[in-house]
């Protein structure tokens, strides 16, 4: 999730990237007693003991995700009325396994009003904690017992613009933003990435509207006047990367390596100003398989959103593109390919292998802006020894503001979208141009290999990346990745002794 620059016109007559200016503040925020005030609207059924907020403990979203299950699927349903000022109907499905014996089970759902839940089948007490919803059966479930959760619920888009995602509005209709884990805004879930499932998504539009998402089509269902359109994954996805774009769309597809069928979603009326950007793709995808590896899923491509949302992000096979980053002119050629090949290369770093805390966030966004730069450098000259010797001058810095890479500090309340600060982008890629120099590039290309291939489909973390490098390179890596990747100030760079960080400022204290 690259933050999209905006173009400063008072620097009209300096060069394009010079013109260009982070946007970190402009995205609006939404209050977290904004979010309380429309948490789920629920109808208690039962009463029983008090319910509570529960959490798998992550550091940086400690009420997130929910303990006692692991979820196998998710089977969503949306029905979109053809306008953003009234709620979807959405019924949402979960398959699991137990994993403890539950007397309750939370899921994470947060705006919407639940209209009734059912667990294998029966009806069941249900109530809202927090940013939680919970669920009561009507008798305890044993340990290791397979359960299937039915939530016939409201998926509110009407306030999308005052939040940090969930639903995001576009001029015709909506698409997704779920990063970070925020999916429980759209559907309940057990909204961590550490717990990925298979999904199918149903989505009735009126006539004039293309619904897309993540995966393959498998159904297309004509009645009247509206269309379910249904979508399934080939590999387990994490909540937080489901996508679901509706709107007056064309949807355009070509062959990519090895017949990988690519489709890309764009506003119809735009077709033929955005073609020239769409048909880069496959090339992009063969010039990263001969990095990493062989693309991980069944389908990619491009959903160009005509809305403003400030970032660009990587949902599984189809990563959501503001518009304008292909039609604004201040923008060179090389600088929105390479946003694109970061957008690319995440379905194998953050998508295929997806971070088992959010303070794994380095191990996603690391490892895109290294081939970004990789590419940028490839075909536009950008080298990259100068945009890494530039992330050295600024890393103290951006450690003192973020923390370091591996252990980003917590989000400013209200905007969880907050963790995605420069020590996970530029800060985490120099750990990576450190660890390159420090082992070799042979040894550094087949970890990353080896990375993407065993760990496809599933969750890693920081320690088992530490101990692949330490594996392949034939030795202990775990003191030099320790200092680079937890310390507070940016060690020396391998091979460079005249590289210097540049201290922080310290404020005065009046």
């Amino acid at each position: 999730m690259p933050l999209t620059p905006r173009v400063d016109r008072t620097h009209a007559g300096r060069s394009a990237p010079d013109a260009l200016r982070r946007r970190t503040g402009n995205a609006r925020r939404r209050k977290a007693a904004a979010l309380l005030a429309s948490a789920v609207s629920v109808c208690l059924l039962a009463a029983s003991a008090p319910a509570v907020p529960l959490g798998v403990g992550d550091r940086l979203f400690p009420h997130l995700g929910n303990p006692g299950y692991d979820v196998a699927s998710y089977d969503l349903s949306f029905s979109y009325p053809g306008s953003n000022s009234k709620p979807l109907t959405a019924v949402t499905t979960i398959d699991a396994w137990t994993t403890t014996e539950l007397d309750s089970i939370n899921l994470d759902f947060a705006h919407g009003e639940v209209r009734s839940v059912e667990v294998d089948g029966r009806p069941a007490a249900f109530t809202g904690a927090g940013e939680d919803l919970v669920v009561t059966p009507d008798e305890p479930l044993p340990a290791g017992s397979w359960m299937r959760i039915t939530v016939r619920h409201t998926s509110d888009p009407v306030s999308a613009d005052d939040r940090d995602g969930g639903w995001v509005r576009t001029t015709d209709g909506l698409a997704m933003a779920n990063q970070a884990d925020v999916a429980h805004l759209v559907f309940p879930c057990n909204d961590h990435p550490s717990d990925k499932a298979m999904f199918t998504i149903r989505v009735t539009v009126p006539d004039g509207y293309t619904a897309v998402a993540n995966g393959l089509p498998t159904d297309v269902d004509r009645v009247g006047r509206a269309t379910t359109w249904t979508y399934r994954t080939q590999h387990p996805m994490a909540t937080e990367l489901a996508q679901v774009s509706i709107g007056r769309s064309t949807v355009l597809h070509r062959d990519g390596p090895h017949g990988l069928p690519v489709r890309d979603v764009v506003p119809t009326k735009d077709r033929a100003a955005l073609e020239p950007w769409l048909k880069k793709t496959p090339a992009q995808l063969a010039w990263m398989e001969d990095k990493v590896g062989p693309y991980p899923f069944e389908t990619y491509g491009i959903l160009m959103a005509a809305a403003d949302t400030g970032f660009e992000l990587e949902t599984q096979t189809l990563s959501l593109f503001e518009k304008d980053l292909f039609t604004e002119p201040a923008y060179p050629k090389w600088y929105v390919e390479s946003i694109m090949v970061h957008e690319l290369s995440h379905q194998w770093f953050g998508d295929s292998v997806s971070p088992r805390t959010w303070s794994d966030l380095w191990l996603n966004e690391g490892h895109a802006t290294w081939y970004e730069a990789l590419y940028a450098e490839a075909k536009g000259g950008r080298t990259l020894d100068a945009r890494m010797k530039a992330a050295y001058g600024a890393s103290d810095r951006w450690r003192a503001v973020g923390g370091p890479p591996a252990a980003p500090k917590p989000p400013t309340p209200g905007q969880k979208i907050s963790i995605f600060r420069a020590n996970v982008y530029d800060g985490a890629a120099l750990v990576l141009y450190a660890l390159r120099l420090e082992i070799g590039h042979e040894s550094f290309e087949r970890l990353e290999r080896a990375w993407v291939q065993g760990h496809r489909d599933g969750t890693a973390s920081t320690t088992d990346f530490v101990h692949l490098a330490s594996e392949i390179s034939g030795r202990d890596l775990g003191g030099f990745l320790h200092d680079w990747l937890y310390g507070e100030k940016t060690p020396p760079m391998p091979g460079h002794p005249d590289w210097k960080a540049v201290a922080p400022a310290v404020a005065s204290v009046k």
